[in-house]
């Protein structure tokens, strides 16, 4: 909803240089005449900074503030996901949605050290982000004015913005030809638009950033090592690493062996179906190696659970309730079941695979005096039989009582022409 122009002092917006934020940039300066602040966020995306903060100036920026939010959003956001198994309808780690909401967290620290009554992000009427970026706001800073220039402006598409940008002298490197929005940070990278917009296309070889194709990766295998404590990854290869070191050299083992892509259409929250293209390389190696720890860790029913509340945390991460009072609840109890989780796992990287190798723990909970085929003194394999009679006493029961033909498999197709004289067989009236 477009604010009283009047009442707008100060806007600090979420600045990344590219077509989108500049033009927004520019317009915003236009229409409130008041000081705009451009606050760019690294979190990772490996792009030219200083370019970016020269850009912000060119394009009319009262005061450029680059904030590098990578320990935060990998140590805050993007572990706690994780250690959650968090995958967005089975597929997508939600390296997009775990951004927004440590973006958002920034921009209110810099309205509220600059004095600014106003917070604007790029984010379109037809995406996420926008739920992402305001209710983190909401939740954070109610006081806060919320401008959403997609909403507002008259603007129709990246077309228009390109026009725009073009009479007003703003230099963008989205192009008509090459439309993709891309987003990246050191999680992952993101590509929507353009021919992308055909699901049926296959994405073009070229735009992919950090990964080879799997095809065109080495014909050796690539054995990483990673070490867990309390299920947060410390070392890898047997070397200590931080947040940032960790998840960066996996990026690069694993983009180098084509590991990590995915192309999936997905459910936005607003109703429509998007076609994503996204590359997490090192992340899916860390999902697989803590998801491999843990079937050695954790309790059957507490895996279970997990796994139950995964669903719901991810849906909880995509729709942008990261700082809603049911999530943080689940994150606490995530965080409680990792006190275990902590060990060593091997894994091979091969053209576009990740194979779990090994795992091993002080906190094992396999037994192999208990799970071994051979003879052994713990388990009384006797004991099954009343075991197993008690399982299937509902089900005897069950078929007792009514009478069910064996051969009353659910699902199975009766051959055609057959089922009258299965009835008459049966003494049943047809």
């Amino acid at each position: 909803m477009e604010q009283n122009s009047g009442s707008i002092k100060k806007i600090v917006l979420a600045y990344s240089g590219g077509l989108d934020t500049s033009v927004m940039l520019y317009w915003l300066k236009e229409k409130y005449q008041c000081p705009v602040m451009a606050m760019v966020a690294d979190v990772g995306q490996s792009e030219d900074l200083e370019a970016i903060e020269k850009k912000a100036y060119e394009t009319g920026a009262d005061q450029v503030v680059i904030s590098d939010l990578r320990e935060s959003f990998i140590r805050d956001f993007v572990f706690p996901a994780m250690q959650a198994h968090a995958l967005y309808e089975g597929e997508y780690l939600l390296g997009t949605a775990l951004a927004r909401p440590v973006i958002a967290v920034e921009q209110i620290n810099q309205a509220r050290d600059w004095g600014s009554n106003a917070v604007a992000h790029g984010a379109t009427g037809k995406g996420n982000d926008q739920v992402r970026f305001e209710l983190t706001f909401q939740a954070l800073a109610p006081e806060l004015k919320i401008l959403a220039p997609w909403r507002m402006w008259k603007f129709q598409g990246r077309s228009d913005l390109i026009e725009y940008a073009q009479s007003k002298g703003i230099s963008v490197t989205s192009s008509e030809e090459k439309p993709y929005s891309i987003d990246q940070n050191i999680m992952h990278t993101s590509y929507e638009g353009g021919v992308l917009e055909d699901p049926w296309q296959s994405p073009p070889e070229d735009i992919f950033l950090r990964t080879v194709s799997p095809q065109q990766a080495p014909d050796s295998v690539t054995q990483v090592e990673i070490e867990f404590e309390e299920g947060l990854p410390v070392r890898l290869n047997n070397e200590q690493m931080g947040p940032v070191e960790i998840l960066q050299q996996l990026n690069r083992l694993a983009g180098a062996n084509g590991v990590g892509r995915v192309d999936l259409v997905e459910n936005r929250m607003v109703g429509m179906k998007s076609r994503g293209v996204y590359e997490t390389p090192g992340l899916t190696v860390l999902y697989k190696a803590h998801s491999a720890l843990e079937s050695l860790t954790l309790d059957r029913q507490v895996q279970r659970l997990k796994a139950e509340l995964a669903l719901q945390i991810s849906e909880l991460i995509y729709y942008g309730f990261w700082f809603a009072p049911e999530m943080q609840l689940l994150l606490q109890l995530v965080k409680n079941s990792q006190e275990h989780v902590t060990g060593k796992v091997r894994m091979d990287l091969y053209k576009g695979n990740c194979t779990v190798l090994g795992r091993s723990s002080p906190y094992s909970l396999y037994d192999p005096s208990y799970a071994t085929f051979e003879a052994d003194q713990v388990y009384q394999q006797s004991d099954a039989e009343g075991f197993i009679r008690l399982q299937g006493l509902r089900l005897k029961i069950a078929s007792l009582l009514r009478g069910r033909p064996v051969s009353a498999v659910p699902g199975a197709q009766e051959p055609y022409g057959e089922s009258e004289k299965d009835e008459k067989a049966l003494g049943r009236s047809v």
